[in-house]
């Protein structure tokens, strides 16, 4: 029967590869596990909780998480590019590892938690223009959950979303505004989401063959809450081994 298998030998092309893996029904997961809203720490620290196990687990340069949202930029990518393989196997590790991690946050899973998976093959002068992309949609649902859950305070969410139909930005913003809401200082990763990927450190040792003390360069995976914009820039380092 291998032969209808026909995809099995699908793969990605040489190029960068990112890896968009996405939470099924987390409306609903969310109103079950009574998430606070629009943000909860909770589950944002079970995503980077699942994306440091990523970074361990397979060679990630980037991770970049936003509501239910990863966005992985691969180094290697595994399982010889094989598409079928990249999209189970990223799948199933991100929904295990996200219900683990909500369990551990003291949350009672009572169905089970699925995500999927795309491949998106990327020449390497887009990848920056990707995650800004991504950003843009970081701050637009940002824009759009506070303005929803601060009028469901007033209204039932029919009307909370019949008021926000069409509005623009300027309008949400001025709208959040006149509630006391200023959408700018609420925390930076509700506005950007946040990010899991390797730093370079200085760590100080004991060289015994030279008997004095030496300094060596380490790659410590770091959770960054406080993301800048997005520009070209940001991404140069993720290349440098290249």
């Amino acid at each position: 029967m291998k032969k209808c298998e026909i995809f099995s030998k699908l793969k990605a092309p040489c190029t960068e590869i990112v890896l968009r893996i996405d939470g099924r029904n987390f409306h609903r997961i969310s109103e079950e596990l009574k998430l606070e809203k629009p943000y909860d720490k909770s589950l944002a620290n079970a995503l980077a909780k699942a994306g440091i196990s990523l970074c361990k687990e397979f060679a990630t340069r980037f991770i970049y998480i936003f509501s239910d949202e990863f966005n992985v930029l691969l180094g290697h990518v595994p399982f010889a590019g094989r598409i079928e393989k990249l999209d189970s196997v990223f799948a199933s590790f991100v929904s295990s590892s996200v219900t683990i991690n909500l369990i551990k946050e003291g949350k009672e899973i009572k169905k089970p938690i699925s995500f999927d998976c795309r491949v998106i093959p990327l020449p390497k002068n887009l990848i920056h223009k990707y995650f800004i992309d991504r950003q843009k949609e970081a701050w637009r649902n940002c824009l759009n959950s506070y303005a929803y859950w601060t009028l469901r305070k007033e209204m039932d969410k029919k009307k909370a979303s019949k008021k926000l139909k069409g509005m623009k930005g300027a309008e949400i913003h001025d709208l959040l505004f006149e509630r006391g809401i200023n959408i700018s200082k609420v925390p930076t990763w509700h506005r950007r989401g946040f990010a899991i990927y390797k730093k370079s450190i200085t760590v100080e040792g004991y060289n015994p063959v030279l008997n004095k003390k030496v300094k060596s360069k380490r790659k410590k995976i770091f959770i960054d809450w406080d993301l800048p914009k997005f520009n070209k820039n940001f991404f140069k380092r993720f290349f440098d081994d290249k």
